[in-house]
């Protein structure tokens, strides 16, 4: 039987349910008018009141927040109360620019960890498990996320971290852990220290709750083969809560995501206008109940779908399709739009590779050039060399199937690629170093 940690918020009609986000809506529109500057300057640019919020279709005539408004408003622009009712700040990494600052009140801590609580608990956990979290602690939001969502639910946790990885194993054996908490690429990492200390089969693990970076259905195989546990997705982003907005339950049938707590909407990339369900576009959230930093209409830029039906873990709430990119993160090749999560399916597809590689793209003469390095098994690298180039070949062939360009793949070897303990490093861009 599905473990649901709020019944009645998780399992009710859709009417029912759409009652309490209208409700909700007015309420937080009408919130950040009033106590956020940038909202009331923006809704009076588009020439837009709170009250004219009526229904939820009303929503799309409110403008659109983007992550530059959020860098323009750093770093406490964007808070709705006092910086004295904020008890806690995390941010963004800050990769690409100025960092995204997000601010809590004590209500706001209070719902995160409730959020968390049912992603945990799609996953399985509750007071019996003891859940290693590898997600990082400090200004990133998964570390914390996770811990308030299983000190809720009353789980024992190993607040962890990420590194230390032969420590980890270790740990993950002696205390008898049941659930894994970290990127996908660093469960991976973590399987092959185990092997290698020759604990693996030691390991008890039920669930993992994989995120804060895209991985594929492969992936998923990979992992669940190696660990002998369910691989599940969780969704969330700094902007509007941390971790905790969708999470994948043991159906696998795409992520849930908590739409009494932050509604979804699809829209068109291009036009910016709403998609009717189950097209694929860009994922905009508004948070129906944060008090310190409400978020109207923020673009994820992470393209997906919306579905509706009931699941059979007995939730009724919207499923999100897995994410299969981003809007500014697709890569324009030779003309042609390109998702590295395409090139890890394609590449995955043939036996015997690691679920280790990265992409990386030049432009020595004026036009594009894309080698893919992968790694290869110690057990493939002691084959003759006939063998190894028809495997890079096949891989060639698969990548070229799947995005319609020829690339030029590199087999490496074992361990070349570097580990990486947070979100890995898959695309090195060089066109314009």
């Amino acid at each position: 039987m599905a473990i649901i940690w709020d019944q009645k918020a998780e399992c009710m009609s859709q009417k029912e349910r759409a009652v309490i986000q209208l409700e909700r809506l007015k309420k937080i529109v009408n919130y950040a008018y009033e106590n956020v500057p940038f909202y009331k300057k923006k809704f009076r640019e588009h020439k837009i009141k709170p009250e004219h919020i009526q229904s939820l279709k009303d929503i799309e005539k409110l403008p659109f927040t983007e992550k530059a408004d959020l860098r323009e408003g750093y770093p406490f622009g964007m808070f709705a109360v006092p910086r004295k009712d904020i008890v806690e700040v995390h941010t963004s990494s800050g990769t690409t620019g100025i960092p995204v600052v997000t601010g809590y009140t004590k209500n706001d801590i209070e719902l995160w960890g409730e959020a968390m609580a049912r992603a945990l608990s799609m996953a399985g956990a509750t007071r019996d498990d003891i859940i290693q979290n590898c997600y990082g602690y400090g200004l990133f939001t998964g570390g914390l996320g996770v811990h308030y969502g299983a000190q809720k639910i009353g789980a024992t946790v190993i607040p962890i971290s990420a590194g230390q990885t032969k420590r980890q194993v270790q740990i993950m054996t002696d205390f008898k852990s049941t659930i894994l908490t970290s990127t996908p690429s660093y469960a991976l990492h973590l399987s092959e220290v185990a092997q290698e200390e020759g604990l693996i089969s030691k390991i008890k693990l039920k669930a993992g709750v994989f995120g804060a970076e895209m991985w594929t259905e492969k992936m998923r195989d990979e992992l669940e083969k190696r660990f002998k546990l369910h691989a599940l997705n969780i969704y969330g982003l700094t902007e509007i809560i941390g971790p905790g907005v969708a999470q994948e339950c043991l159906q696998k049938k795409g992520l849930h995501i908590a739409e009494d707590l932050f509604y979804p909407e699809i829209i068109s990339p291009d036009t910016l206008e709403s998609l009717p369900e189950g097209e694929k576009g860009e994922l905009v959230l508004t948070t129906l109940t944060r008090e310190g930093m409400p978020m109207i209409r923020f673009r994820t830029k992470d393209l997906t779908s919306l579905i509706r039906g009931n699941c059979k873990c007995g939730r009724t709430l919207v499923i999100m399709s897995r994410i299969t990119g981003r809007s500014d993160d697709m890569m324009k090749l030779r003309g042609v739009i390109v998702f590295p999560s395409k090139i890890e399916k394609a590449l995955l597809e043939v036996k015997g590779v690691e679920p280790h590689y990265q992409i990386i793209i030049t432009r020595p003469h004026h036009l594009d050039e894309i080698e893919v390095q992968v790694e290869v098994s110690q057990k493939m690298l002691s084959d003759e060399v006939k063998k190894l180039e028809e495997i890079r070949k096949k891989i060639e062939q698969s990548i070229e199937n799947a995005i319609g360009l020829r690339v030029k793949v590199t087999l490496v070897e074992p361990k070349s690629i570097p580990r990486s303990e947070g979100k890995a490093k898959r695309v090195i861009d060089k066109r314009s170093l």
